[in-house]
């Protein structure tokens, strides 16, 4: 099975090398794309230079896949990116936490050739340090994952899934269009997030500390 990726960059990538990029990103060392052309020309474009939308095909075949978005819960992807992002830890829960979700979230990404989940863009990311910080419940986490529809992200992993993708041509975004449609939908993420954090109630939501003091584990049916 095939399928087409792409990449946004400052530059055009004809063939990614394994090994290459920045380790600290949502799931680590990896090249990380998008299904969807649009998405990867707002990540190509900065505000003061076009990019480039690369496309690729991905020979699927024979590789696995960790899906975050399937067979796992918010805590499990919260858990990636606490190993591999650097959170601002502003008090003793917050780092707490951070160790209690590497212990007992963590799910087994590391050897998959393909990781495929929610992207931590500035908004996501923001969201997911409120809720290390204890400041929204679990639940608000769940639902600003879903706002402002910033996407999922495929990651090449592993030397076999570099060998399985292929250059297509690379598509000119032009800053000038695809730069404020990055900031438009990061700001509607943010005020649709505003929006809830001021509708939870902070007696029937769960937070953090009550994870960690109830001793929650993964697949832990108050997660369903």
């Amino acid at each position: 099975m095939k399928g087409t990726l792409y990449h946004g960059s400052p530059s055009i990538i004809e063939k990614p090398e394994f090994g290459k990029g920045n380790p600290n990103n949502d799931y680590g060392l990896g090249f990380y794309c998008t299904e969807n052309l649009e998405l990867a020309k707002e990540w190509a474009s900065s505000s003061g230079t076009d990019g480039f939308a690369n496309e690729y095909v991905l020979n699927w075949d024979g590789l696995t896949v960790c899906d975050l978005g399937k067979g796992h819960n918010i805590l499990n992807w919260m858990a990636v990116l606490v190993k591999n992002r650097t959170f601002d830890l502003t008090n003793v829960i917050a780092e707490n936490a951070r160790e209690y979700l590497l212990e007992n979230f963590m799910p087994d990404y590391e050897d998959a050739d393909i990781v495929r989940g929610y992207r931590a863009d500035d908004s996501y990311f923001t969201f997911a340090k409120d809720f290390l910080n204890n400041t929204i419940p679990l639940e608000t986490l769940a639902e600003a994952m879903k706002l402002g529809k910033l996407g999922e992200q495929i990651v090449l992993k592993s030397e076999k899934a570099f060998d399985a993708v292929t250059f297509v041509e690379s598509h000119r975004t032009d800053n000038m269009i695809y730069y404020p449609k990055r900031t438009s939908r990061d700001r509607t993420a943010r005020e649709e997030y505003q929006e809830r954090r001021r509708q939870f109630d902070p007696i029937k939501s769960t937070f953090m500390i009550d994870i960690i003091r109830d001793k929650w584990r993964n697949g832990d049916e108050r997660l369903q």
